[in-house]
Formats: C-alpha cells, structure tokens, sequence
C-alpha cells in the first residue's frame, strides 16, 4: 500500500476542522492518513474494508509462517495418512 506524502499527512488540527473531507479522502483513495500532533506523526487512519482486508492477509500470513515451520522441523506426514483418519473420524 502506497501513500502520498503530499496528500496523506495531516495534523489532527486539520481533522477537527476538515474531518468530512479527510473522512472522504481516505475512502475515496483507499490510503491511510498519517495524523500528526505538534509535526510529529501520532496516528494512522485507515478506511474499515481496507483494515480488514490487511487483517486478513496478517492471519494468513501468521497461520502460513506457522505451516511453515513444521515443515521445516518435519512435522509433516502423507496426505492420505491425513485424509484415511479425517475421513474415520467424520464416518465419510
């Protein structure tokens, strides 16, 4: 995710007297917005299908990077091994 220099800091000053068109400016570019207090950055706004959409990747990515070390570490087994006791175990 990109984010513009020019365009996507403001100082929170600047929320309170424009929040509309901040508010706008974030769902519209999809960018997050650097907020900062006294020129130093302090918070990051960032539109709520976007959030979700990087929390979703960070799961993924968390529950991959567990995957891969077990297979690593050789904790892996056949796939039929898998499939011949999830299927017992569900009476398929």
């Amino acid at each position: 995710m990109s984010i513009s220099l020019a365009e996507d800091i403001r100082s929170v000053t600047d929320l309170k007297r424009h929040t509309r068109e901040i508010l706008n400016h974030v769902h519209e570019t999809g960018r997050p917005l650097v907020l900062t207090v006294n020129g130093r950055a302090d918070l990051v706004l960032i539109d709520a299908k976007v959030y979700e959409k990087q929390l979703k990747a960070m799961n993924l990515a968390r529950l991959l990077s567990e995957a891969e070390g077990q297979v690593a570490t050789g904790q892996t087994r056949p796939v039929r091994d898998f499939l011949e006791e999830f299927k017992s175990a569900r009476k398929i």
